[in-house]
């Protein structure tokens, strides 16, 4: 049925995932800003000669539900706009929508997405 396509990036990654996801004529999609770390557990940076740890990165986390047929090339076009090559461009994960309402309508299924 549906798919949610669950991925954390780095911030100036938005912008190439939005047009890659426009692209392949993706609608809608929610951005929030979070915080975390990985296996880096942070950094260290200096600011004025001191050193300071920083444990949680910014990230931007993008949610899009997606047609089953469609999530395969979500998550690739996503992965591929995301990606600098570096440690921390993030993660992307894909777990099943049991259902789907358009509030607005109340149409669910894939008609509501």
């Amino acid at each position: 049925m549906a798919k949610l396509v669950t991925a954390v990036i780095k911030p100036f990654k938005l912008e190439d995932v939005k047009g890659a996801l426009s692209a392949l004529g993706i609608a809608g999609l929610t951005v929030s800003e979070v915080q975390g770390y990985g296996r880096q557990k942070g950094h260290t940076e200096v600011y004025r000669g001191a050193e300071y740890q920083v444990d949680f990165v910014p990230k931007v986390r993008i949610e899009v539900v997606v047609d089953d047929i469609d999530a395969a090339k979500v998550v690739d076009a996503l992965v591929a706009a995301a990606r600098t090559g570096k440690i921390g461009d993030g993660k992307v994960w894909v777990t099943t929508v049991d259902e789907v309402i358009r509030v607005r309508t109340g149409e669910r299924g894939l008609d509501a997405l």
